[in-house]
């Protein structure tokens, strides 16, 4: 028997706390970046305000649709997503101008910049998602056969995504990648596929590092990696000797959090110039003028979010939804291990942003997204009194 819930208790407010504690962080780092002067009257702040309101918007939409539904829009979505990514390939420069020498972004007229791929994240994860549920419904009796075949289907998914994002961005395409890995672990294939697979993975990639570093005209020529995206790699390893933006980027967030000590500057003390500090690299202005402990409570916020999508992946009794957690949760530790590292050379710098603090529209609404599929999965959840858990499901 169904048990009648009041729509104020399934509403997620956890989530809510946790989204309002990162908008905080957010504007005071922002506010802090651009008091240097490098970006002239441009205020970031209150573009993040307000690209975190329609973040709101889109959070609420969202809950309008229960996972049926998505589960039934994911095609369309993915689709939709594809024509994206094929019109900026054709687009013309009038309204897909390349910058740094990448076209990523659409450009609009007062707007800025829209970044589709941050949105095509979010389909392949629903699409990924979809299948993996309905492979699973078919074949009840799993042999390494029908692994391989769900492997396959995957892999056929994320490949054309990948193959038109990875020729512009290497930072967004190792994120499709982070989503591909995180659903296939829980998507019951065999490890005695998965692990011979991700094993000649991590070979090939120990090879192309090898070359990258020993022959780089090799890694040019045959899978047409660009000169800037090879001075990262060089940059991280020797930044001190090896002159590039990259380089100048490192040392000057090294520069940033190692002056931080462990209690920081405080509020809009920074002193040390940081490029792009308001997008790539706000975790150096955290470190900066919070030090150590504020690093650590900004960190913390993270795993406390992450803690609550598994929560969320385990609690509920519906597959499809299930997946979709777990390749959210697979996208956002991948962006805050990647961006963090980055900024504390533990990491190549590759540009990726940290969720829901870095400015950047297209993020934050892909990211508000993601979080409006976990606000449906709580929001349209049900209840039985016989039941012997409190599962969520749709």
């Amino acid at each position: 028997m169904e048990k009648y819930i009041k729509k104020s208790d399934r509403f997620d407010w956890s989530l809510t706390l946790l989204l309002f504690l990162f908008f905080l962080v957010s504007c005071a780092a922002i506010y802090s970046a651009q008091a240097t002067g490098q970006y002239g009257d441009r205020n970031f702040l209150i573009m993040q305000v307000f690209w975190y309101c329609v973040g709101a918007g889109i959070i609420l939409g969202s809950m309008f649709f229960d996972s049926y539904q998505y589960r039934k829009l994911a095609w369309v979505l993915y689709g939709f997503g594809i024509l994206l990514l094929v019109f900026l390939a054709v687009a013309p420069e009038s309204i897909a101008r390349p910058i740094n020498g990448s076209k990523n972004w659409f450009q609009i007229k007062g707007l800025g910049t829209i970044q589709p791929s941050e949105f095509v994240k979010i389909f392949l994860i629903l699409a990924l998602s979809r299948a993996v549920a309905a492979h699973n419904e078919k074949y009840l009796e799993k042999t390494l056969t029908t692994d391989l075949f769900l492997l396959i289907k995957l892999g056929a998914i994320t490949a054309v995504p990948l193959g038109m994002i990875v020729v512009e961005d290497l930072g967004t395409a190792l994120v499709v990648m982070a989503i591909f890995t995180g659903v296939i672990l829980v998507s019951g294939i065999s490890w005695k596929i998965i692990l011979p697979i991700y094993g000649a993975g991590a070979a090939f990639v120990g090879l192309i590092f090898y070359l990258v570093i020993i022959k780089p005209e090799i890694i040019e020529k045959f899978l047409g990696a660009k000169t800037y995206q090879l001075n990262r790699i060089y940059s991280w390893l020797d930044p001190v000797n090896h002159t590039s933006s990259s380089s100048y980027h490192l040392m000057k967030s090294l520069s940033a959090i190692g002056s931080g000590l462990i209690s920081g500057k405080g509020f809009g003390n920074g002193e040390v110039y940081v490029p792009e500090a308001h997008t790539d690299f706000i975790f150096s202005v955290i470190g900066e003028e919070y030090g150590f402990f504020g690093g650590s409570v900004v960190i913390g916020l993270y795993f406390l979010l992450i803690y609550h999508l598994i929560k969320t992946a385990l609690d509920t009794n519906d597959p499809f939804n299930t997946y979709v957690c777990t390749g959210i949760i697979s996208m956002i530790t991948f962006h805050v291990f990647q961006n963090v590292g980055m900024t504390i050379q533990v990491l190549p710098i590759t540009g990726i942003p940290l969720p829901f603090i870095s400015y950047g529209g297209s993020s934050l609404m892909g990211n508000m997204f993601a979080m409006g599929l976990v606000y449906s999965i709580r929001y349209h959840h049900r209840n039985y009194m016989f039941s012997t858990d409190n599962s969520i499901g749709t």
